[in-house]
C-alpha cells in the first residue's frame, strides 16, 4: 500500500538531507514526508555517532514524530530505531520478490548486525522456496544471534555460515549486504552467477555490483545519491538508476528483463515506510493505554 500510494502520486518523500563533519565521526539525517493513505505528516530524525570505532563504541538515537493531517493535532513522538529495524528487512524481502530470477532457491546475507539478524526471516516470507540459506560475517556473538533468530522464526531452518565469500556469493542467488563500514567484506560482481540479485542495505557490496549490473533498482534514486556516494567508480560517479522501486511494485515497471540478468538494488529506507510502521505502532499503543501523553503544545 505505502509504495503503490507513493507511486500514484498521494504520498511525499523528499530526499533526506544529511549533515556530516569533515572528519566523518558522524552523520545526522533528517526526512519529511506525508502518506496519503493514512493522512499523515511526519518528521524523523537520526543521529549515529563514533563511526570512526568499533559497533560497541558506537551510539545511535532516531525519533519519529506524527501529525494528523485531517484534525492537524499531533499524534506521537516516538523512538524510530524499532520501526527502522523492521521496515528495512520487509523491504528487502520486497525487492527479492519482485527482483529475484524465477525459482530462486539460495539466499547469502553478509553481515550480523540487526539487519542481518532480520534478514533471513524476512526473505522467508516472500520467498518460501528458499533451501539454502548462507551467512558471511565476523562477529561470532553476531553469527550466534543471526542463527537464533532464524531458530526462532523458522524452525527447522538451516543456517549455513561460510568462511568463502567469493564461493559462496558465486551459488547464490540473493545476496543481502547488510554490514557494517568496518566490514572487510566486498562482494564483487564478477563473482556473482547469471541471475543473481543484490541488494545492498549497508555495506558488503563492491562498486563493481552497481556498476556492472545488467539492471539497477532504487527505492529512491534521490536519496542514492545521498546515501550511496561509497559506490561511486574511480571518477566519483554513480550508475544511473534503471527503474525505482514504488512502480516496480505497482506492477507497472519490471523488476528484471530477464532470467540471466544481474540485478543490483539500492534499499534505501523511506520515510513514508516509517509512518505506515509507525502509525500503526502508535495505534495499537494507545488502544492499549501505553505510552505517555504530555502536554508539549498548547
Amino acid at each position: 500500500m505505502t509504495y503503490r500510494t507513493l507511486h500514484a502520486g498521494r504520498s511525499d518523500n523528499p530526499r533526506k538531507l544529511t549533515v556530516e563533519p569533515p572528519d566523518g565521526h558522524s552523520v545526522s539525517y533528517a526526512m519529511l514526508g506525508r502518506d496519503g493513505s493514512r493522512d499523515i505528516v511526519a518528521i524523523k530524525t537520526s543521529y549515529k555517532h563514533g563511526l570512526d570505532k568499533g559497533r560497541a563504541e558506537q551510539h545511535y538515537y532516531t525519533a519519529l514524530t506524527l501529525y494528523d493531517d485531517l484534525t492537524g493535532l499531533p499524534v506521537a513522538m516516538m523512538d524510530c530505531s524499532r520501526i527502522g529495524s523492521l521496515r528495512t528487512p520487509a523491504v528487502s524481502a520486497l525487492l527479492a520478490r519482485e527482483c529475484a530470477a524465477p525459482g530462486a532457491r539460495s539466499a547469502l546475507v553478509v553481515g550480523t548486525g540487526t539487519q542481518g539478524r532480520l534478514a533471513l526471516p524476512f526473505l522467508l516470507t516472500t520467498l518460501p522456496e528458499l533451501d539454502r540459506l548462507m551467512l558471511f560475517g565476523t562477529h561470532p556473538e553476531g553469527l550466534a544471534a543471526v542463527r537464533a533468530h532464524l531458530h526462532a522464526h523458522a524452525p527447522g531452518r538451516e543456517l549455513e555460515i561460510v568462511t568463502d565469500l567469493r564461493a559462496a556469493a558465486a551459488e547464490a542467488d540473493v545476496v543481502v549486504a547488510t554490514a557494517g563500514a568496518h566490514t572487510p567484506a566486498a562482494v564483487e560482481a564478477d563473482w556473482l552467477g547469471p541471475g543473481a540479485l543484490s541488494v545492498l542495505v549497508g555495506h558488503g557490496l563492491a562498486p563493481s555490483t552497481l556498476h556492472r549490473a545488467d539492471r539497477v533498482i532504487a527505492t529512491s534514486a534521490a536519496q542514492m545519491q545521498v546515501t550511496g556516494t561509497d559506490m561511486a567508480d574511480a571518477a566519483g560517479e554513480l550508475r544511473s538508476v534503471d527503474a525505482e522501486f514504488a512502480p516496480v511494485l505497482a506492477g507497472v515497471v519490471p523488476g528484471r528483463g530477464s532470467d540471466t540478468e544481474r540485478v543490483f538494488a539500492y534499499n534505501s529506507g523511506l520515510v513514508v515506510t516509517d509512518i505506515a510502521l509507525g502509525h500503526r505502532f502508535a495505534q495499537l499503543a494507545l488502544a492499549q493505554g501505553l505510552g505517555t501523553e504530555v502536554p508539549l503544545w498548547r
